[in-house]
């Protein structure tokens, strides 16, 4: 991985910025001597946090989809149901 402090990203962004877009390596932003910061190309940030999110979403959702298709296992038929919230209503 390569590493740059603040400055030189200030007097090289054009190229640093270039280079990850042909597919360089993540680069280390260093702020005096200690690391701050990784810059890595737009396509590396959708491949590993953006579409990990949207597919970790979409199981998410289908689990609660799952969860509600189960049938359920009190086996009282749904008209027995109606009639006792009939009859604690009134």
């Amino acid at each position: 991985m390569k590493s740059v402090n603040a400055v030189e990203l200030r007097q090289s962004l054009g190229r640093v910025c270039a280079s990850l877009q042909r597919g360089g390596p993540p680069v280390l932003l260093a702020k005096g001597r200690q690391p701050v910061a990784v810059l890595i190309s737009l396509r590396d940030f959708h491949e590993r946090f953006a579409e990990r999110a949207a597919a970790e979403a979409r199981q998410a959702l289908l689990q609660e989809i799952d969860a509600l298709a189960r049938p359920s296992a009190d086996r009282t038929p749904a008209g027995e149901i109606l009639r006792q919230g009939r009859t604690h209503d009134g």
